[in-house]
C-alpha cells in the first residue's frame, strides 16, 4: 500500500475505502471485507448514519487498532466550538475510538462562516489535545479556504472534494498543492457515487470511451484506470462499494502505470458539471439535520 505523508508528518494510506450512502446494515461486512483484503483506510462521517457500525468491524477484524487509519466528518448541524467538540465526542462514542486519526469538517457553511471558522478552531484544540492526529476539511472551496487560513492557525492536512476525470476542480487542487493541502476524492470513479438530487442523469466516466481503451490496454477495469489517474497524481481516494468483488478490485491499482500521454487524455475528459450540492448554497435550513446522540 502507497503511503501519503500529510502536512504535519502523520502518514496515511494513500487508497482507503469509503462508505457514503452505504446502508448501516451493509456498512460492517463492507468494512470487515476490506480490511481482510488489505486495506488500511476507512473514510466515515457523522452525517452518514454508519459509524457504529464502522466501529464494530474494525473491533471484530483482530486488525490492531494502530494499523488502520480512520477518518470521519463533522457535520454543520454540529457547527460552532462547543458543538463541534460534542460532535467529535458523539462520534468518537459511535467508533469505539479514543483517538481519530483524522477529523474534518464535512462542509464550508458560507451563510454563517463564524460558525464554520469557530468549529475549526474546535478541530485545532482536538489536535493541540492529542484526540486527533490531524485535521482537515471537505467540499472547501478557493474563497473558503482562504478564509480559513487568514483567521486559524493550523493549515488543514486535507480537504476532501469530488474530483474525477470529468470533474477536476483544478483551481481548488492547485490552490490546496500550493498551501501543502492534500486533495482527496471523494467520488474517485465518477458516475457512481453522488449526492441524491444531483447529477442522477450524467454519464459515467467508467464508460467513456477513452478510459475503456487504457483500460483494455493494460489488462485492467475502467475504475482501476480512474483510480490509478488519481493516486499518480499524489492525491489520496476513497473508492467505496458494498461488493467484496469490487472491494478487492479497486485495492489492485499498484501494479501497473499510466503513461503520460494516458494521463492527459484523462485530463482533457473535464465536463465541468459537479455531481454534489454546489459548496457556496449550503445552507442549514436546506442541509441541516441533528446528528444523534447514539
Amino acid at each position: 500500500m502507497q503511503t501519503l505523508t500529510l502536512n504535519n508528518g502523520v502518514e496515511m494510506p494513500a487508497l482507503g475505502l469509503g462508505v457514503f450512502q452505504t446502508p448501516p446494515d451493509e456498512t460492517k461486512a463492507a468494512v470487515t471485507a476490506a480490511l481482510d483484503l488489505g486495506y488500511r483506510h476507512i473514510d466515515t462521517a457523522a452525517a452518514y448514519g454508519n459509524e457504529r457500525e464502522v466501529g464494530e468491524a474494525l473491533r471484530d477484524s483482530g486488525v490492531p487498532r494502530e494499523d488502520v487509519f480512520v477518518e470521519t466528518k463533522i457535520w454543520i448541524s454540529d457547527y460552532g466550538y462547543d458543538e463541534t467538540l460534542h460532535g467529535f465526542d458523539k462520534s468518537a462514542a459511535k467508533l469505539g475510538l479514543d483517538r481519530i486519526d483524522l477529523l474534518i469538517l464535512h462542509q464550508a457553511l458560507p451563510s454563517e462562516f463564524d460558525r464554520t471558522l469557530d468549529a475549526y478552531r474546535a478541530l485545532e484544540k482536538l489536535l493541540a489535545d492529542g484526540r486527533v492526529r490531524a485535521i482537515g476539511v471537505s467540499n472547501f472551496m478557493v474563497d473558503h479556504l482562504t478564509a480559513l487560513l487568514d483567521a486559524t492557525t493550523v493549515v488543514p492536512a486535507v480537504n476532501q472534494l469530488e474530483i474525477h476525470p470529468y470533474f477536476q476542480q483544478r483551481a481548488v487542487l492547485d490552490f490546496d498543492d500550493a498551501h501543502g493541502i492534500l486533495n482527496q476524492a471523494w467520488s474517485p470513479i465518477g458516475g457512481i457515487t453522488f449526492y441524491p438530487g444531483y447529477g442522477e442523469h450524467r454519464r459515467s466516466v467508467l464508460a467513456d470511451p477513452a478510459v475503456t481503451r487504457i483500460a483494455e490496454a493494460h489488462g485492467k477495469s475502467p475504475a482501476q484506470v480512474l483510480l490509478r489517474w488519481g493516486l499518480q497524481q499524489g492525491r489520496s481516494v476513497i473508492p467505496k462499494s458494498t461488493k467484496r468483488e469490487r472491494i478487492a478490485e479497486n485495492i489492485d491499482v499498484f501494479d501497473f502505470t499510466l503513461t503520460a500521454d494516458e494521463l492527459a487524455a484523462l485530463d482533457a475528459l473535464e465536463t465541468g458539471h459537479r455531481g454534489g450540492p454546489e459548496p457556496t448554497a449550503v445552507t442549514l435550513a436546506d442541509f441541516g439535520r441533528a446528528i444523534p446522540e447514539a
